[in-house]
């Protein structure tokens, strides 16, 4: 019988996920389409590596394992899986058509709603992936400035501009290498050493776990005013999570561009860029921003669906609620066990991550013994509680009753250093993603 969320004697047996891996390996490159959803990323051995539905906050694999998943999609699930409303709204656009050969009034309709919630957004664009639209903000802030060089903190997509700071720049050329560079987060000082009169914007996650300290972002945006520079907050985790509005909202910056994806759509593939009137205008006729599924109807619908229940719902609060009871709860548990020192829930309550210290080991496979305990209590994790409308009371008990459970294990585990011999599997990698000190290029001040 398939593994359920409970507390397993064994466990799941994931005999077709391995099967349907050896198929891929022979034919894809990687097998994986987002590296955060890949075999890297779960321990070998243990966690299945292809699901096959879900409903509300659980998912089923491809063997008929059950868990509570705290990954959600990566970040678009921001209701939850199947979301009834958001669902009804796609299979009535769908009895219309899904793409047309003219706009589509439902891009008006979404266009106009996000110009009412979102501070920054006196005009609009819709796309349909993250990268697309921090792209486009980097063009147009070229585009609108005169200048060529980029500035960047945090993960911003697969397109040259942004990776060229990364270890992962094969194929990018030289020259467009040398036009960007990286800033520390929290550090207004590395902002000012890095810019000069060429530096045309500057983009970054307005946060990731870390809090924003000092004022930094209203530091930021004064130091970027002076420079003439632009200011383009990337809200792909933060947006309609931290509050309706975004960071923006939540921290009270408007910054010049800001762009969004995963959680307004509830799945549904699309993206936004809103900005200043000025700067967006040059999408008019001198910048080229335009993809045929931009307009795709299906997403649209989705996306006004899922805005109207996180405003209705007031979803940004439940997310906070629920994720503090998951942070505090973890952090009192790790309190009482006499293990705080090496573990800890850090980051805001809609969005946290676990940490672990090299104290108790390699901090690698200290997660992968955890993630491997929980995986067999029916609970699908990868060391990130990424909040959605569906997670209940329910789940929340029983996560933090697992976490009890998987936490006494572990520190009988470091008190003897056995970690690594109780490991079932490969280790998980470390993720590709880096938000400081990653690849800094030195900058010569003119």
């Amino acid at each position: 019988m398939p593994n359920k969320i409970a507390f397993n004697e064994d466990y799941p047996v994931i005999t077709e996920s391995n099967k349907l891996y050896e198929r891929a390996v022979q034919i894809m490159t990687p097998v994986t389409q987002t590296l955060a959803k890949g075999p890297g990323q779960y321990i070998n051995g243990v966690a299945p590596k292809y699901v096959k539905r879900g409903l509300a906050a659980h998912v089923w694999d491809v063997d008929g394992n059950e868990y509570i998943d705290y990954n959600m999609a990566i970040g678009p699930l921001s209701l939850g899986y199947c979301y009834p409303k958001v669902d009804e709204a796609i299979k009535a656009q769908l009895q219309d058509g899904i793409t047309f050969s003219l706009m589509h009034e439902l891009e008006v309709t979404l266009a106009s709603l996000i110009h009412k919630i979102i501070p920054n957004a006196e005009a609009i664009r819709i796309s349909k992936t993250g990268a697309d639209v921090t792209s486009a903000a980097v063009r147009v802030a070229r585009a609108f400035t005169g200048r060529k060089k980029i500035l960047c903190c945090g993960y911003h997509g697969w397109h040259d501009w942004y990776i060229s700071v990364t270890s992962r720049n094969s194929g990018i050329p030289e020259e467009i290498q040398a036009l960007s560079a990286t800033i520390d987060f929290n550090n207004i000082q590395s902002v000012k050493d890095a810019l000069d009169a060429d530096t045309a914007a500057v983009i970054l996650e307005p946060f990731v776990f870390e809090a924003p300290k000092d004022n930094f972002l209203q530091e930021l945006k004064a130091v970027c005013e002076a420079n003439g520079t632009l200011l383009i907050f990337d809200e792909m985790w933060t947006g309609f999570r931290i509050a309706i509005g975004g960071a923006q909202e939540y921290f009270g910056v408007k910054p010049d561009l800001a762009c969004y994806s995963k959680a307004f759509a509830n799945g549904m593939p699309i993206s936004l860029l809103t900005g200043r009137k000025d700067v967006m205008s040059l999408f008019n006729e001198d910048v080229f921003f335009f993809t045929t599924f931009g307009g795709e109807a299906l997403s649209l619908a989705a996306a006004v669906a899922t805005i109207e229940e996180m405003i209705d719902k007031n979803v940004p609060a439940y997310l906070a609620e629920k994720g503090a009871l998951l942070k505090n709860g973890y952090n009192a548990i790790a309190e009482e066990l006499g293990i705080s020192h090496y573990t800890k829930c850090v980051g805001y309550d809609c969005r946290s991550l676990i940490t672990f210290d090299a104290s108790a080991g390699n901090p690698l496979e200290v997660k992968s013994f955890v993630q491997q305990e929980l995986i067999k209590k029916g609970i699908l994790w990868s060391g990130f509680h990424n909040m959605s409308f569906s997670h209940t009371d329910e789940d929340i008990a029983y996560t933090l009753k697992a976490y009890r459970a998987v936490l006494t294990l572990l520190k009988d585990a470091v008190d003897k250093k056995e970690v690594t011999s109780l490991l079932r599997g490969k280790p998980v990698e470390a993720v590709f993603r880096k938000v400081s000190n990653f690849n800094t290029k030195p900058v010569v001040k003119p």
